[in-house]
C-alpha cells in the first residue's frame, strides 16, 4: 500500500475494544524484530482497515505477501483467544493457504470445528472500517461460543 495516511481515528472507541486490543496484542507477539514497539494502537491496527481507495491500489489478481499472512494469521490468533477467554476450553486455529491466496481457517476447540472460513483473494484482506473489524469478529465468537455451548462434550474431547 502506497497510502501513509491513517484510517483509523485514534480517539475511535472501537480502537478500546477487546477485539482491537488482542489483535494487536497478537501482532506484537509476531513481531521478531520489534517494529512495532514504538508504534501504537492504531498504526498497528490501520493496514487491516481497506478502504475503497486502499483497495484500488491492490491488484484484482495477485499472490499475499509475507506481512498480509501474518495478518491475517493473527486476525484469527486473536479469535482463537477471545473464543478461550469466553470458554475456557483452549480454541487452536489453524489456516492452510495456496501461494496465491486461496484455502481455508478452521478454529478447533476439542473435537469441534468451531470456525470454517473459505478464504479467497487474501492479498485483498481487509475490512471498510475499524468498526466492521469488530463486529466481524464478534460475529465470529458469538457463533463459536454458541457452538461450543451446544456441543460442550465434544468441545471437551
Amino acid at each position: 500500500m502506497t497510502s501513509e495516511v491513517l484510517q483509523i481515528d485514534k480517539a475511535d472507541p472501537a480502537l478500546a475494544s477487546e477485539v482491537a486490543a488482542e489483535i494487536v496484542r497478537q501482532m506484537r507477539a509476531i513481531d521478531t524484530y520489534g517494529i512495532y514497539d514504538n508504534m501504537d494502537s492504531a498504526e498497528i491496527i490501520d493496514p487491516y482497515i481497506l478502504t475503497k481507495e486502499r483497495k484500488r491500489e491492490i491488484p484484482i489478481v495477485g499472490d499475499p505477501d509475507e506481512i498480509t499472512l501474518a495478518r491475517l494469521k493473527a486476525y484469527y490468533n486473536a479469535i482463537s483467544v477471545l473464543v478461550e477467554k469466553r470458554v475456557g476450553l483452549m480454541a487452536v486455529p489453524m489456516v492452510n493457504l495456496t501461494h496465491e491466496g486461496f484455502g481455508r481457517a478452521i478454529i478447533i476447540v476439542g473435537k469441534l470445528i468451531v470456525v470454517d472460513r473459505t478464504l479467497r483473494d487474501v492479498h485483498r484482506f481487509g475490512f471498510p472500517t475499524l468498526e466492521k473489524l469488530k463486529e466481524e469478529v464478534e460475529k465470529l465468537v458469538e457463533k463459536a461460543v454458541a457452538l461450543i455451548e451446544a456441543h460442550r462434550p465434544v468441545a471437551e474431547l
